[in-house]
């Protein structure tokens, strides 16, 4: 005769059943993916070791000293870049100088090339140039707007005054999934103003679309327009880095609070091929993204001694992003000397910094005092084994109320990008 189970026997059995059945379900039912903006697990990254890169720098420094044109480019900044599908790239400088330049001696006896009008005068195209350089890294060609005689802006002046700045290009499918591609150039739109506004009031950003091969300017369409936000301050322009992750385009900008050393940073998204539609652009606000810009929310806030400047960088090193901008935020001298950096695992953060350290060299100039290097930006499309190709502007910054155009025209390396090649370090927290 069989002995029944007992109680205890035949819940432990019931236990086992349903735990062999509960891993078996698991096994069965995928685990949820992670979302493309969700922050996984990133190596901390900083700036490190870096050289000069004479190639690049003494390449734009032998465009500009040939005189064979008096109507392209002998110096620039705002400097970014894009490879165009041929092979060719795309280089977009805002305040652009053209004309001659003189060997050495310059006007005031120092041993310095120079710039002159053809007829004498000051050389200076407001606002923007573009510049073509072959796949074999040799600018030949520089691209304006007006003509050879009176040259103007390749992106023309808003009507009613002011001037677009370009910033970050990118090339993408005219239309999403589409065969054809074309170039799409970020521009700030700013109105001329006074006091902390010398440099222009922020008005928004719009999206400058260039046919290719020709690179012909085919249309100019809003999509950041931010007029209606009383404080200039609070106005944020989009499009100091471009980053795209796969059919996804993340925009980075920032706003320019006057008296503040440290600029918040934002960001929103675009799908790939719609750049120039302003309904496909998402901001974030902290928690989600959102159609509406007025709810955009800074993803590295200024203050203390965290924030970037007005124009910085965003690349990718695996896993992990990395900005760089200038040290802004250290007091002193160093927002016009020291770059430096922030790393996250995620575009909206958290972004951990500053850190790391590097101050690049500067041109000795008639007074190196004031001579100022601005504007880092990453080049990943002419990045080597040597490192990041990373460019950054010079100008001469001057006591209040100095002239500085005799002594950038009289030095034509004081208004010229230089360049490095920049390797990662780790960071901590």
């Amino acid at each position: 005769m069989r002995t029944p189970p007992s109680p205890r026997t035949t819940l432990a059995v019931a236990l086992l059943v349903l735990l062999v059945l509960t891993a078996t379900a698991a096994l069965l039912v995928p685990a949820p993916a992670r979302a493309p903006e969700e922050p996984a697990a990133c190596p901390g990254r900083a700036p490190g070791n870096w050289s000069t890169d004479p190639a690049t720098t003494g390449a734009f420094a032998r465009y500009g000293d040939d005189d064979s044109r008096t109507d392209d480019w002998t110096g620039g900044d705002g400097t970014h870049s894009v490879r165009l599908p041929d092979g060719r790239t795309l280089w977009l400088f805002s305040d652009t100088f053209l004309d001659l330049v003189h060997p050495p001696p310059n006007p005031q006896g120092a041993p310095t090339r120079w710039r002159t009008t053809v007829t004498g005068g000051t050389p200076f195209l407001r606002h923007n140039s573009l510049v073509v350089m072959t796949p074999e890294g040799r600018p030949e060609r520089t691209l304006t707007g007006g003509t050879p005689a009176v040259p103007g802006p390749f992106f023309p002046d808003p009507p009613g005054g002011g001037w677009r700045w370009p910033v970050h290009a990118t090339v993408e499918p005219r239309t999403p999934g589409a065969a054809e591609r074309v170039v799409r150039v970020l521009l700030w739109n700013r109105a001329p103003g006074t006091g902390p506004w010398v440099f222009g009031v922020p008005h928004g950003t719009e999206v400058a679309t260039l046919a290719l091969p020709d690179l012909r300017l085919e249309s100019l369409t809003p999509v950041a327009d931010q007029g209606a936000v009383a404080d200039p301050g609070r106005r944020v322009l989009y499009g100091t880095a471009l980053v795209r992750v796969g059919d996804v385009t993340y925009v980075f900008g920032g706003d320019d609070p006057p008296g503040s050393p440290a600029d918040s940073a934002y960001l929103a998204k675009v799908p790939a091929g719609r750049l120039a539609d302003r309904a496909a652009w998402r901001f974030w606000d902290g928690a989600r993204w959102r159609p509406d810009a007025a709810g955009a929310v800074p993803v590295l806030r200024g203050g203390g001694r965290r924030g970037v400047g007005s124009a910085y960088t965003v690349v990718r090193d695996g896993r992990t992003w990395v900005l760089l901008t200038m040290d802004t935020a250290g007091g002193g001298t160093a927002g016009l000397r020291t770059i430096t950096g922030y790393w996250a695992c995620a575009p909206q953060g958290p972004w951990h910094g500053p850190a790391g350290r590097i101050t690049p060299p500067r041109p000795a100039g008639p007074d190196p005092d004031h001579v100022a290097v601005y504007n880092p930006q990453a080049h990943p499309e002419l990045t080597d084994g040597t490192g990041l190709l990373l460019s950054y502007d010079v100008n001469w910054l001057g006591p209040p109320g100095a002239a500085a155009d005799p002594v950038v025209n009289g030095d034509v390396e004081l208004y010229r990008p230089r360049f490095l090649r920049l390797r990662w370090a780790p960071a901590g927290e």
